[in-house]
């Protein structure tokens, strides 16, 4: 279990049992769509390309709870080399299931 933003404050998700599981899968079909050609998404593998960080690794720089906001803003805003895209509450939070998965 872990915490996620919402609006004005936090809720906590459970990140066990089937609902969890298909917040993984609608994650992990994002990240393919929007976020594979530059990061590697999966559990092992190198990122194609090289300065993306591997989403298995973002636990070394970001803690789980703190890593919403980081990635909200660098979708929303980008930076250099990396496209903006807008992505919905319910997307985050299964982009960030998703990326919890991996995370070593």
């Amino acid at each position: 279990m872990y915490a996620v933003g919402r609006g004005n404050g936090w809720s906590r998700y459970d990140t066990t049992g089937a609902f969890a599981q298909d917040s993984v899968e609608r994650g992990r079909t994002l990240v393919t769509q929007y976020c594979s050609r530059c990061h590697a998404i999966g559990p092992e593998g190198a990122s194609p390309n090289p300065q993306a960080p591997p989403f298995r690794t973002l636990s070394e720089r970001y803690p789980i709870d703190a890593l919403e906001e980081t990635f909200v803003d660098a979708i929303n805003t980008g930076h250099p080399g990396m496209p903006v895209f807008k992505a919905s509450p319910n997307q985050i939070a299964a982009i960030l299931d998703y990326i919890a998965e991996v995370m070593e």
